[in-house]
């Protein structure tokens, strides 16, 4: 469904930083510049940062949140302990399974160094 995603960052070095860690977690190569971006590159999409084009600047959209697949509830783990130790900030409830319509699902969530909100979620196989 979708091609790519990108985020708006006021620091682009800083969150450079901060995404090489976190998505290296997950095993994605550290971005690659062009410009003002970086981009993510993994066999199911992009994912990018960039500063913002028309110089305003970067800004979270509250209610939004961005969700990357983990393969483990200790991948998520790992994917919300690097975000936090590059500049990140824990949010919601500490990561761990939560139940709900769909069956348990083990999420992890997090802001970036501009408030964006992202969370590892691991399915686990329906047994």
């Amino acid at each position: 469904m979708f091609s790519h995603v990108m985020l708006g960052v006021s620091d682009l070095e800083v969150s450079r930083r901060f995404y090489d860690a976190l998505l290296g977690t997950l095993g994605i190569a550290p971005g690659a510049a062009h410009k003002n971006r970086y981009f993510y590159r993994s066999p199911t999409g992009t994912f990018a940062i960039s500063t913002p084009i028309n110089g305003e600047p970067a800004c979270h959209g509250n209610g939004s949140t961005i969700g990357f697949t983990v393969q483990s509830p200790e991948q998520a783990q790992a994917f919300h302990d690097a975000g936090v130790a590059h500049g990140g900030t824990t949010c919601e409830d500490p990561p761990g399974f939560r139940e709900g319509p769909s069956g348990a699902l083990y999420l992890a969530y997090l802001r970036d160094p501009d408030g964006n909100k992202l969370c590892a979620l691991h399915r686990p196989p329906k047994k």
